[in-house]
């Protein structure tokens, strides 16, 4: 606004807010202007004094201001409230004879008569100044101040509304709507039965309050819930459990509601407006049903018919401040009422009620009378109700709800109520003014509005109302008559729920004014002002209901009357009409009726005064213009003020009379001169208007914006009560449509109900800007038009899609059946020139005419932004806008276009294809009709027509068609060279076809339609801004790889089968799922149209009703490479398979057990079967062979042990020991000779047994139970005990050689190399694959990096690195390979560590458990043997220049320390000097050895049991001695004894003596040393621990004899075998085995080897006990 302002040179402000008041309606009136420093902004008169808002927010007073102490005569200059200076005002209000502002923080101060309280200040009968008034909130702890957005005054009261949209009220009587009793209440109290409703706005009357409320949506049921009635202390919601349904109940009616009257205080009825709508046709009850005047227990057709008249919604609890309700005639009424067998008319009202909350649905009736969707007196919020419902929804279910929503609320009220005139006189006397003419009057004013008025409530009540299954209640209609039942379930209304509570967006909802509000109306009734229907009054808020869904933007209040303005720019006006003020000839009305106004007069805002009404609004020119309706004010009128206020009344009756009042409202003729007037007020006999100046056209330009959309609403909301839910109800629809068209009726219905009631909110939202800003700022179109552009986008595709099916053509006949031939309602509202246009047209018109208005809102920003420097921002926003809606405009049209082509080729098109091509969203860009495209080779007489739709191109022949979805189509174009073809090559993933055109034009139209099909296609349709023909000609190629889904048809492998997923020209490439119609999925890589890369497979079993299960890697559609395969039996392979057999190295396990299944298979595969080296271990049977395999069968040479320690080597046949075979069992006693069958023995062989003798023969039978046997017995070493046995078995002949195990392993590691077979391949292609798997693999893992720890993915970058691998190889060299290759195996993504866990794998498999015999120790030693020079073979081909085993690195020039410094402990792992012979057991043993050591060591232990126990035995013994004694036994000279140890802990550095008895204390740091040989793997680390032992033993003896020291072999022994036996190693044997068998040929001779046999001399020793 301010460009605006300087954009026009004045500052001043002088354009805007100009105030012109006047009075009366006479033609000679002129307004005065009142000149003020500013503009105002907002203006409110009492009786006879006004208060003005400024802009900087001063206030202003002018008028007769008795409470000043100054008098100032009445028709001074308004005089500033200087009590308000330093306050910036933002609201003023104005009672009777006080006043009220509204400071910016929320302060409220307050001024003028006092003499009630409504000032809200204790002491004073009369506030001369602004006084502050504090709202305090005393529930909340400590009690806070409550902020106030507006206030509203009457004569003796006044509202606040508060920031948290709460009403606060003070002053005095019963229209405060406090549950008190002492008046006047000075202090600001809250209306607490209006607590947890969003308020909107307060009016107040002289004597009443008007409450404007949101209704209830999703969004308030954060409110706490209320759950007792605040007066009355009952249960607002009460639930009886029948035995087949459950009744709940909101039925309380809280007896303070009413005001008592003054005969005998009987309760009057709250709420009779819908009893007195009865119709003639309808039967009248007998006159029982006094139900209606006591609306004590509105309970429900259940109870009633049960007869239950339970306590509890039943009897009415007396009012305390009443004795006599309890007098005995009370009670009787009281009891009376219950046993009426019908329900009244509150009763139902509430149970729908219920039922429309429970389902959060709006319902209406169809004649606009019942919207019961808010709660009646005793309500304070749903919530509570909600959770009660939500608790017994079991019981009650939706069948209630349907069946309510299924019945016409308004055919059941009238059913169930009587007319007013019969209601018995016995329980109150005749309301004054209530006859039966009213009643009839009330029908038929109400009937003929719903007919004529779009005030119906929305499509979208009925809709849902109708739409619900009906199912019938148990019990609940069975006193219904038969009529009624056929009438609830005639299905009126088959149509979808459209809009949901709360508004059309989500966004919306936040952004946009409500329209879903209610009026609730409270205080003195006597003129019918509170809109009830009944001139009584009401001591608590209360809904007027027949407002509901009227969509009630704003409320006024005149002295007696009230008004309610709806969005749909109409007046409902109810109370006094005394002077005419109600705008309509009735007498006083008690239920708001619509005021009259002339056809296309749009009233947008209304204000009431003492006698009269005030109405801004639209006419046919831009400019407002007001009417006035209510009583002439003659000039010499003002002395009678004077009088006393009793007189008063008298006189103006009579002057009213005399001075004439307005049958409707009259337009004042002088409102043109005013300019833009954007706001009217009125209050006592006085009239306001504010206006501006048209300054540069922007005022101007504001009012047209929103007289626009008010004008659109209005003919929105016609068009949808008058045509489209009429439309909707007619019973026959569906059928004449067919299902698909009528539920593209549905939608199209529903977007229309939508984008209505977007632009209605959007018309209310504009008409409060003019009324309060006036700016470009709070256009909620500049900011949201994503909103609105939506909302079009989406109507617009849905009216699409229903022309397209010809719904128009369908709709032609049910229409002309309905409005008849003489369509002029839909001429006029299609705004339709044409003589006779035809029904479809005037349809289609009728349909498209929302889509003008954006036009309309692209004019009007432009129109607005014309206003502005070109420069400024406001210029910007409104320009951007502006295009927005155009480019809106032009796809629109386009689309509009395409439907419309597309309709007509359906009508051309030959009827069969049509049915199952049409479908509601494909459009047609082109065809070939013209024989402009033709198939390249068909046949001479084949009919070959393309069509190119939005989503696929057909191609249909003489009588069939085939659909090629666009997303899965690929179109090039052939180069013409000499052939003299245009011929394009279409490619679809199971057909390739040429298609040739006529000319290259035609080419090169069809390839450009084509691909930007394609390309929109694969864009979504929703983004289709790329305009159709970007005139360039330049080809928008879509891309040639993809992401789209397609199902296979054509016989093959994939028949059926539906992708999904990447796509390449043509074939599935790249990720992607290919799901089979058997259960079978693929997830995982394609390539060129096949499985290959990493994928997973599930393929159902249906024998066993479970899936079989790959994981692994593909290659053409085959499993091929590692996977694991978990069968639907419970077995899994793991391994690697090729052409999707198991084939290679792989491992099945089988059984049911998850945790160890009965049998695993580890070896060797050939096409499926186990054919190879293998290892099988038979859990069950506890037995383990390893050997070889043909055709899953054991076959050749194998070993068996089993866990009873049997161990048999030999050959197999046919899965079978068959053949030359040994037998040993535990004991040693041993067979060697034929064998027939597992563990039975037939033919010759030889028998030994444990101690040596041996039988020699033929035997027969199975071991262990008995064997025959022929032959001799022989017994050596009868006489010659002392030589040794000659008879022992050598074991190890017949089983596999370890060079032939694992083959499979290995040749896998080699062809991951890229070699064929053993070291055929090239070195740098090998290098290449190593990188690559790791990238790949890396890869892999990144997509779920759960797979690997920080530390893998460091080592997986460090190995990308591809190390020098080639030159000679010095020491550093050297050294980096032994660090390259230990990261290598540490990571199974690398080949070599792949290897090595599988080796690691297979050998633990070998050697655990059963396979833990010690006779397999040579065979697990040369198996690791066996390892390591094929691992180095694989080294040496990677670095090639790497010495061969035993080669020698030279030595590097610089003179590296010959030996290690005597006493540094730098005990590095691998031994220092042996590491310049390369060997395979210095590189790779560090790697291996310590993941095999287990199984390994386990071995060597079984293996030396028995030595070790006898060595350790004596350790025991020998350990007992202390030191001294021990060293003397040992044989240890004199000069080696410690003296004195050095003591740790007492001080460092002191020496303590050694005592004969001291133990454990001398070469105690050479024993620590030694005792870590136990926790080394290699050979050569232990070799390094006896070598550190040595020095430390040295070093010791050395600070002894203070002197260097040179030992002999006689001296060294025996402190050595001192340490050795102090160090207590258990498994001295296996360790010294271990390190025999695998030691590093090359360090046998050196000073290692030396210091070994040593060691190994001590254990013999130790052993045999040789130690005196």
């Amino acid at each position: 606004m301010e460009t605006q302002r300087k954009s026009s040179g004045d500052d001043c402000g002088g354009e805007r807010g100009l105030l012109h008041t006047w009075k009366g309606y006479s033609c000679s009136i002129t307004p005065e202007r009142l000149l003020l420093p500013r503009p105002v902004l907002q203006v409110a008169l009492g009786t006879r004094h006004g208060v003005l808002l400024v802009e900087g927010g001063q206030v202003y007073s002018f008028g007769d201001l008795p409470w000043k102490q100054s008098q100032v005569p009445e028709l001074a200059k308004p005089t500033l409230e200087s009590a308000l200076s330093g306050q910036r005002v933002v609201a003023v209000a104005a009672g009777s004879f006080h006043s009220g502002a509204v400071t910016e923080d929320g302060g409220v101060h307050m001024w003028g008569d006092n003499g009630a309280g409504q000032c809200g200040l204790s002491s004073l009968s009369s506030v001369p100044n602004p006084t502050p008034v504090a709202l305090v909130d005393s529930d909340t702890s400590p009690p806070q101040t409550v902020p106030v957005l507006e206030l509203a005054c009457g004569q003796q009261h006044t509202l606040a509304l508060s920031v948290q949209r709460e009403v606060w009220a003070w002053g005095s009587g019963c229209q405060l709507g406090l549950n008190v009793s002492v008046f006047p209440v000075w202090k600001p109290q809250k209306v607490e039965h209006l607590a947890g409703r969003y308020v909107l706005q307060v009016a107040c009357g002289a004597s009443h309050s008007l409450a404007l409320v949101r209704c209830l949506g999703p969004l308030d049921v954060h409110r706490p819930p209320v759950d007792k009635c605040g007066q009355c202390n009952q249960l607002l919601y009460t639930m009886t459990d029948k035995e087949d349904h459950v009744i709940i109940s909101d039925s309380h009616y809280c007896p303070l509601g009413v005001e008592l009257t003054e005969d005998e205080g009987r309760l009057e009825a709250p709420a009779l407006t819908q009893g007195l709508k009865t119709s003639p046709s309808e039967p009248v009850l007998p006159s029982q049903t006094s139900t209606l005047a006591n609306n004590s227990d509105p309970s429900h057709p259940q109870d009633l018919e049960k007869g239950d008249s339970s306590l509890a919604n039943g009897a009415l609890p007396a009012s305390d401040s009443d004795p006599s309700a309890e007098s005995a005639d009370g009670g009787g009424a009281v009891a009376g009422v219950k046993n009426s067998p019908y329900p009244d008319e509150q009763a139902v009202k509430d149970y729908l009620k219920k039922l429309s909350d429970n389902t959060q649905a709006e319902q209406t009736a169809k004649a606009g009378g019942l919207h019961a969707l808010l709660p009646s007196t005793g309500r304070e919020t749903s919530s509570t109700l909600n959770s009660l419902v939500a608790s017994c929804a079991s019981a009650v279910g939706e069948r209630v709800a349907s069946t309510y929503e299924a019945l016409s609320l308004k055919k059941m009220m009238n059913f169930y109520l009587p007319s007013g005139a019969s209601r018995s006189a016995g329980i109150t006397g005749a309301v004054p003014g209530v006859g039966d003419n009213t009643t009839e009057r009330v029908r038929q004013e109400d009937s003929m509005q719903a007919k004529k008025s779009s005030s119906t409530g929305d499509i979208r009540e009925e809709e849902a109302e109708g739409l619900r299954r009906r199912l019938s209640l148990p019990g609940l209609l069975s006193q219904v008559s038969p009529r009624l039942l056929r009438k609830a379930g005639r299905p009126r209304m088959r149509a979808v729920a459209l809009t949901p509570l709360g508004g059309a967006v989500p966004e919306a909802q936040e952004v946009l004014p409500t329209l879903q509000t209610e009026v609730w109306s409270w205080g003195h009734g006597e003129h019918g002002q509170l809109g009830h229907g009944d001139n009584l009054a009401r001591l608590q808020p209360l809904c007027i209901k027949s407002l509901n869904n009227k969509e009630v933007v704003r409320v006024a209040a005149g002295a007696h009357h009230s008004l309610a303005l709806t969005a749909q720019s109409q007046v409902f006006s109810w109370g006094s009409n005394s002077s005419g003020q109600l705008g309509h000839m009735e007498s006083p009305s008690t239920v708001p009726r619509l005021a009259k106004m002339s056809e296309g007069i749009r009233v947008w805002d209304v204000s009431a005064g003492e006698r009269h009404t005030l109405l801004l609004a639209d006419g046919d020119c831009i400019q407002p213009i007001i009417y006035y309706s209510g009583q002439q004010v003659k000039e010499g009128t003002e002395e009678n003020h004077a009088k006393e206020t009793g007189q008063q009344e008298e006189e103006e009756e009579g002057e009213q009379r005399v001075g004439g009042y307005t049958q409707q409202p009259v337009l004042l003729p002088f409102c043109m001169h005013l300019g833009y007037v954007s706001s009217v007020f009125a209050g006592g006999r006085r009239c306001v208007a504010l206006s501006d100046r048209n300054v540069m056209g922007f005022i101007a330009s504001l009012h047209e914006l929103a007289s626009a959309e008010r004008k659109f609403y209005c003919k929105l909301c016609n068009i949808k009560t008058q045509i489209i839910r009429p439309l909707l109800e007619l019973e026959s629809l569906s059928s004449a449509l067919g299902q698909v068209t009528f539920g593209l009726l549905q939608t199209l219905a529903g977007r229309f109900s939508l984008m209505c009631h977007l632009t209605g909110q959007h018309a209310a939202s504009l008409t409060s800007n003019l009324r309060r800003g006036r700016d470009v700022k709070s256009l909620l179109i500049l900011d949201h038009a994503d909103i609105f552009l939506d909302s079009y986008h989406e109507y617009c595709i849905a009216l699409g899609n229903f022309q397209v099916m010809g719904g128009f053509q369908a709709l032609t006949k049910p229409s002309l059946d309905f409005f008849g031939k003489s369509p002029e309602l839909l001429q006029r509202l299609a705004e339709c020139s044409e003589e006779n246009p035809a029904m479809a047209d005037l349809l289609v018109a009728l349909f498209c005419l929302p889509t003008r208005h954006l036009h309309e809102y692209g004019r009007l920003l432009l129109k607005l932004a014309t206003c502005f420097e070109v420069s400024s921002s406001d210029y910007q926003r409104l320009q951007d806008s502006c295009s927005k809606f155009e480019a809106l405009v032009l796809q629109l049209k386009r689309k509009r276009k395409e439907a419309e082509y597309t309709f007509h080729f359906w009508k051309s098109f030959p009827g069969k294809m049509t049915d199952s091509l049409r479908k509601p969203h494909r459009r047609l860009i082109c065809e070939s009709s013209n024989k402009a495209l033709t198939l390249q080779n068909a046949g001479r007489f084949s009919v070959n027509w393309f069509i190119l739709f939005n989503d696929a191109l057909v191609h249909a022949q003489f009588s069939t068609h085939h659909v090629f979805p666009l997303a899965t189509l690929w179109v090039e174009p052939i180069p013409e060279e000499n052939t003299g073809l245009y011929g394009l090559k279409v490619i679809t993933p199971e057909e390739t076809f040429t298609l040739l055109a006529c000319s290259p034009m035609e080419k090169a139209k069809w390839l450009r339609s084509i691909n930007q099909a394609v390309d929109q296609a694969l864009n979504g349709a929703g983004q289709d801004t790329a305009s159709v023909s970007s005139g360039t000609g330049q080809k928008l190629e879509p891309p040639i790889s993809r992401t789209a889904s397609y199902t296979f048809y054509k016989d093959g492998r994939l028949k059926e089968a539906t992708y999904e997923g990447r796509w390449l020209a043509g074939k599935p490439n790249g990720r992607g799922v290919l799901k089979w119609p058997d259960g079978r999925i693929y997830t995982g890589e394609f390539k060129n149209g096949l499985e290959d890369g990493f994928g997973e497979f599930v393929a159902p079993n249906k024998t066993l009703n479970k899936n079989d299960h790959y994981q692994g890697h593909w290659k053409d559609g085959k499993m091929h490479g590692l996977g694991t395969y978990r069968y639907a039996s419970g077995e899994v392979y793991d391994g690697s398979f090729q052409d999707g057999m198991r084939h290679g190295h792989g491992m099945l396990r089988s059984g049911k057990l998850n945790t160890s299944s009965p049998s695993v298979f580890i070896g060797q595969w050939l096409q499926d079967k186990k054919t190879g080296y293998g290892v099988f271990d038979d859990i069950t049977k506890g037995e383990k062979y390893m050997g070889m395999w043909q055709d899953h069968l054991r076959q050749g040479t194998g070993v068996v042990v089993t866990q009873f320690g049997l161990y048999y080597e030999g050959v197999f046949k046919d899965n079978k020991m068959m053949g030359t075979g040994i037998l040993l069992s535990e004991d040693d006693t041993t067979y060697e000779g034929e064998f027939s069958d597992d563990w039975t023995l037939n033919g010759k062989g030889v028998l030994t047994m444990a101690n040596g003798d041996y039988l020699e023969g033929s035997f027969g039978g199975e071991w262990g139970s008995g064997l025959k046997v022929t032959g001799s017995y022989f017994k050596p070493h009868l006489f010659d005990t002392d030589k040794e046995k000659t008879h022992a078995v050598k074991l190890g002949r017949l089983c596999v050689c370890a060079e032939d195990k694992w083959q499979a392993v290995f040749d896998e590691c080699w062809s991951q190399l890229g070699c064929e077979a053993l070291g055929q391949g090239e070195n740098s292609k090998a290098w290449e694959n190593i990188a690559v798997a790791l990238t790949t693999s890396r890869r892999h893992i990144e997509h779920s990096p759960e797979l690997l720890s920080r530390t893998h993915s460091k080592t997986l970058e460090s190995l990308e690195v591809i190390p020098q691998h080639e030159g000679p190889i010095t020491m550093e060299r050297y050294d980096s390979i032994r660090l390259y290759l230990i990261k290598a195996c540490d990571t199974p993504l690398h080949p070599l560590g792949r290897l090595v866990e599988t080796l690691v794998a297979v050998y633990r498999m070998t050697y655990v458990g059963v396979g833990a015999n010690r006779r397999l120790l040579p065979q697990a030693v040369n198996e690791i043997k066996s390892y390591l020079y094929r691992i180095f073979q694989i080294v040496r081909f990677l670095f090639q220049d790497l010495p061969e085993e035993g080669g020698v690195i030279p030595e590097p020039t610089t003179n590296v320390q010959d030996e290690t410094e005597p006493g540094s402990t730098d005990a590095q792992l691998d031994s220092p000097k042996p590491s310049r012979v390369v060997s395979s057991s210095a590189l790779l043993l560090p790697v291996l050895l310590p993941r095999l050591y287990p199984p390994l060591f386990t071995l060597y232990a079984l293996d030396k049991e028995k030595e070790d126990d006898v060595y350790w035995e004596c350790v025991l013994r020998l350990n007992k001695q202390p030191d001294l004694a021990l060293l003397a036994f040992l044989g240890v000279q004199q000069k080696f004894w410690p003296v004195s140890i050095p003591v740790s802990m007492p001080a460092p550095g002191e020496k303590q003596q050694v005592l004969s008895s001291t133990k454990d204390a001398c070469f105690a740091t050479a024993v620590e040393t030694l005792q870590q040989i136990s926790t080394t793997f290699t050979p050569s680390d232990k070799l390094q621990v006896i070598k550190l032992t040595f020095e430390e033993i040295t070093q010791e003896v050395q600070s002894l004899l203070k002197q260097d020291f040179l030992w002999s072999m006689d001296d060294l022994f025996p402190v050595f075998l001192y340490v050795v036996l102090r160090a207590r190693i258990r498994n001295l044997g296996s360790e010294v085995s271990l390190i025999e068998d695998l030691m590093d040929p090359c360090v046998q001779h050196g000073e290692h080897g030396i210091m070994f046999t040593t060691l190994k001399a001590c254990y013999y020793q130790i052993q045999h006990e040789k130690i005196h």
